[in-house]
């Protein structure tokens, strides 16, 4: 006949109801204390290339707009240089103005 009660843990504690001494960690708890600080920083990294792999996906998706823009911009331009030439006036140079 076994006895049940020789394998169970004892909690020495004080009356205020802390124990006396502190539990030993196991070697499984600072295993899994490693892995899991090691996760996190595999977890961060993996949210930061998340991130820049989102970046160049939108510049991905705004890059045709922007050619396209430039595209049709310089093909206004030069009509209207060939019109003004058409009309016998000589263009200038072309000039950018930024109103704020």
């Amino acid at each position: 006949m076994t006895d049940n009660f020789s394998r169970r843990p004892v909690l020495d504690m004080t009356p205020d109801g802390e124990f006396r001494d502190s539990p030993r960690p196991s070697g499984l708890n600072a295993l899994l204390a490693r892995t899991s600080g090691l996760a996190i920083l595999v977890a961060v990294a993996a949210g930061g290339l998340l991130m820049v792999a989102l970046a160049i996906f939108f510049i991905g998706l705004l890059l045709p707009v922007l050619i396209g823009a430039a595209a049709v911009a310089s093909v206004s331009l030069w009509w209207r240089r060939r019109r003004m030439r058409a009309m016998g006036i000589q263009p200038g140079p072309l000039f950018v103005v930024v109103r704020r």
